[in-house]
């Protein structure tokens, strides 16, 4: 009886573990590439999900974390390992995820971050309706016209013109789509708008030095993921070129650009982890619904608006570098 008794008690215990791990919610994060202001979604969103019960010191969720580190091919296995790991949501961070999530199932709750409205990302049907399983917080463009329409107020051109420069992803639909809406914004300022594309991360310095030729008197950091991987390059290179940098994203300012009117990210992602902990709580899409950010920033650099000699308005906070 001895002999027999402590492998019974073993086995029980491993069976309840299993029991009790299989009703642990197990959430899959996929980042499409590695950057320090996209990461600051991540802990928004595990922020909020720990402020409602939810986390694996708790042991109350498992995460299963994966990181694509910007290849697309490695991002669809990625998504499509996690449909076979019994996922119960998936966290998708920023819009290369959360295309390449909503394109491999149907089934799984999508949670996005970081990305632009589904419209935006051209993942809507032809009737313009979003995937049943898209949710999260997404973006519109309009809030770009206020941090691009600061240049002309702060930044006086060389001659004639204001000439501002952006770079675009022109595989991107939504980097495009940004193009053409700053385009429309600067006709209405009067400003001579310079473009060119970019393909990758490796295409940015030599792309941004092409630009900077072209007499620019200030870069404007368009809602780009390869903008945002690739802007200590952009940078570096504006600032030995006396070229100040302005941007639509609050992230990029702490990361040296002049200025800017665009979301809180960390709040952007605490906002999409609020609503995957409401789904958790109670295993239920019926009262979700994807929304627009609710918390944007004016926010400025105050070493780098000293290096340009700019003074910014005084309803903008002040980020030290």
């Amino acid at each position: 009886m001895k002999k027999n008794f402590w492998p019974f008690i073993v086995t029980l215990l491993i069976a309840g573990c299993a029991n009790n791990h299989k009703n642990i919610p197990v959430i899959g994060f996929v980042d499409a590439f590695e950057d320090n202001t996209i990461a600051q979604a991540k802990k928004g969103f595990f922020d909020a999900l720990r402020e409602k019960g939810f986390s694996e010191d708790q042991k109350t969720i498992k995460v299963i974390y994966r990181n694509a580190q910007g290849n697309i091919p490695t991002l669809t296995q990625i998504v499509k390992y996690f449909t076979y790991q019994n996922i119960s949501l998936i966290a998708s961070c920023p819009s290369l995820s959360t295309i390449t999530a909503v394109q491999n199932t149907r089934s799984i709750p999508v949670f996005m971050m970081v990305s632009p409205t589904p419209s935006l990302m051209k993942v809507v049907d032809s009737t313009g309706a979003v995937p049943g399983n898209l949710f999260g917080v997404g973006e519109e463009l309009g809030y770009i016209d206020t941090s691009f329409g600061l240049i002309p107020k702060l930044v006086k051109p060389k001659s004639g013109k204001l000439n501002i420069g952006m770079l675009y992803n022109q595989s991107e639909p939504q980097s495009v789509e940004a193009l053409q809406h700053i385009q429309r914004v600067a006709t209405e300022f009067n400003i001579n708008l310079i473009s060119l594309p970019v393909n990758s991360s490796a295409d940015v310095q030599l792309v941004t030095q092409s630009l900077l030729a072209k007499n620019i008197d200030a870069f404007f950091a368009n809602p780009d993921n390869t903008i945002f991987s690739s802007f200590e390059t952009i940078i570096k290179a504006c600032n030995n070129g006396k070229v100040p940098v302005f941007t639509s994203e609050a992230g990029l300012v702490a990361r040296g650009a002049v200025a800017a009117y665009g979301a809180d990210i960390y709040q952007w992602g605490h906002q999409a982890g609020e609503q995957a902990a409401a789904y958790l709580q109670t295993k239920s899409t019926q009262n979700i619904h994807w929304e627009m950010v609710k918390v944007r920033k004016r926010v400025y650099n105050k070493a780098t608006a000293q290096q340009f000699g700019i003074t910014v308005p005084a309803n903008f906070e002040a980020i030290d570098k």
